[in-house]
């Protein structure tokens, strides 16, 4: 008998455990918003998402953009999934001991086995269910009211978070084509600079950047607000973060290293600028600390002489276009290489190590730095005047 009421101390014990940390989850994931906070949803998210990266490699390549497509709502659709049934898991393992003496069936006998259990706690904190297990003691009539109010919480929580969830990948989604659609659907940063100041006037082109900064600041506190979102993959790289990045990186280095010093000076020293690179650090160090195996990189490994030529060369194309475009650049051309070569040394490892983890290949991702003679393919910037390519 003993050891009974032992037994039974322990599965109540352990169903207690097991709905507040779920309901931890609950409100660190929801309520706190914090990335990188969480009990469980962190390790879902990341394991579902490791599911569906090994399902192609079991069957093969051939439509695995297609699949990862559907992560990040399978990911949503677990979360939901386990916050209830481990809810109605805790519950049941609570009310289990109780059946046929201190909750009873009002309509007969109480079967005292673990699927009734489990059917009277879903029902007790379902909003929608009817239920005709009843509690006798006081105790049980608390603890029910109790699972009601979780059950209406945490369902209009969910409701809300899955809301905002979608108005903020929404949001993240239209900055990242706001920046390819600026930079002429090139995914090239100097072509996005061409047309913020075409003939040299930046005036009206800094409002625009400024826009893509603030875009990228907001999606840095979304991710904050709800790291699923990084789960989110689309078909189209200009929608993904490493684009995002990267195009606010080279914007900024080539801002900084390729205009003339003088003509260009307020646009160089300008706060939009600071703020664009500013934002894309803190975006990129938070998600490699929560997203990357291991964390950040603690250090980049020194680019090799192949490396090193493809960012003069990618430093070059990009002077020829400011050039067509009427921007006057800077006047020692050598010196200005070297300066976009230490920005881009400063950076490229974040994108680098980030991009593989959502599937995108660097050259998807950066196509004007990984083949910087493409630029020569495209029409000459000034028949922009007649008419649209």
């Amino acid at each position: 008998m003993e050891g009974n009421e032992t037994l039974r101390w322990l599965q109540q014990g352990v169903g207690a455990i097991i709905l507040m940390l779920v309901l931890l989850d609950v409100f660190l994931t929801v309520l706190y918003a914090r990335i990188g906070s969480s009990v469980f949803s962190n390790r879902i998210a990341k394991l579902v998402w490791g599911v569906f990266r090994l399902i192609p490699k079991l069957f093969g390549q051939r439509g695995s953009e297609g699949l990862l497509t559907f992560c990040g709502p399978a990911i949503l659709i677990t979360l939901l999934g386990f916050w209830s049934l481990s809810l109605t898991l805790g519950v049941a393992l609570i009310i289990h001991p109780a059946l046929g003496s201190a909750i009873n069936n009002s309509n007969g006998d109480t079967p005292t086995d673990f699927i009734t259990a489990l059917y009277a706690a879903g029902n007790s904190i379902s909003i929608v269910g009817a239920d005709d297990h009843t509690p006798q003691t006081n105790p049980y009539r608390l603890f029910y009211i109790f699972t009601s109010l979780v059950g209406m919480s945490v369902t209009s929580l969910t409701l809300t978070y899955l809301m905002q969830v979608y108005n903020a990948l929404q949001r993240r989604n239209a900055n990242g084509l706001k920046s390819y659609l600026l930079g002429d659907e090139t995914g090239d940063a100097a072509e996005l600079i061409c047309g913020l100041g075409p003939e040299g006037k930046f005036d009206n082109g800094l409002d625009s950047l400024a826009e893509i900064s603030t875009g990228l600041s907001q999606t840095k506190e979304a991710h904050h607000f709800y790291p699923v979102l990084f789960f989110f993959r689309f078909r189209e790289p200009y929608y993904s973060v490493s684009k995002s990045l990267l195009t606010a990186f080279d914007t900024a280095s080539l801002i900084k290293s390729a205009l003339d010093d003088k003509e260009y000076s307020t646009v160089k020293e300008s706060a939009v600028v600071a703020q664009l690179w500013r934002a894309a650090i803190l975006q990129v160090t938070s998600l490699e600390n929560t997203f990357l195996p291991g964390g950040a990189p603690e250090g980049k490994k020194e680019p090799d002489a192949q490396t090193y030529d493809r960012w003069r060369r990618r430093y070059k194309a990009a002077l020829e276009r400011f050039k067509e475009a009427g921007i006057k650049t800077i006047a020692d051309e050598q010196e200005g290489a070297e300066r976009y070569v230490a920005l881009r040394s400063r950076w490229e490892h974040h994108i680098t190590a980030l991009a593989p983890v959502m599937a995108y290949r660097m050259e998807d991702i950066d196509p004007a730095g990984f083949n910087p003679e493409s630029a020569e393919d495209r029409q000459e910037f000034r028949k922009r005047v007649y008419a649209f390519d």
